[in-house]
């Protein structure tokens, strides 16, 4: 008799089915939703194209939006626009490339969206050189963009670890 009363009051207590609160498990998705939604679009990348191989360096500070000059061994690109060939850049006299002037003006001018704005009202030019690409060819390129006003010149370069010192 005594197990049979035991085995009904076990019984009784194991049909309860815990109740979940679910509120506060949506809170935490929610929270963390947004906090990779905030945090996905802070990071930028410049894609640069497969025939130009950039120089590695340490460096810490994040690229940002600018106008893009490609420079590869066999031409000269402006924001995806071919406007000049290399070896044509090496053997100009001068330091003012008048193709890449050109360009350079001809977008200031043609302002669609506020990116494109934003882009062009930063006066900041970031350069992807090939590390084949002589020196001379990137002085005259650099020098062309601070003869149309684009005065903030940054090298792309890719990022590698800093050695570390064991002691």
């Amino acid at each position: 008799m005594k197990n049979s009363r035991r085995i009904k009051r076990m019984s009784r207590n194991r049909t309860r089915i815990a109740k979940m609160n679910l509120t506060s498990l949506m809170d935490v998705f929610t929270i963390l939703v947004f906090f990779l939604l905030v945090n996905s679009a802070t990071t930028e990348v410049l894609e640069s194209p497969k025939r130009i191989e950039l120089p590695d360096s340490v460096i810490e500070a994040k690229p940002r939006e600018t106008v893009v000059i490609f420079v590869s061994p066999d031409e000269v690109t402006v924001q995806g626009e071919a406007v000049a060939r290399t070896e044509d850049i090496l053997a100009m006299e001068g330091q003012d490339i008048e193709p890449i002037g050109e360009r350079l003006v001809a977008m200031t001018e043609s302002i669609i969206g506020i990116n494109t704005k934003l882009v062009a009202e930063s006066q900041e030019v970031t350069i992807l050189a090939d590390k084949s690409v002589p020196f001379a060819v990137v002085k005259k390129v650099m020098s062309t963009c601070t003869g149309r006003g684009y005065t903030r010149i940054s090298l792309a370069v890719m990022q590698k670890t800093p050695k570390v010192i064991q002691t």
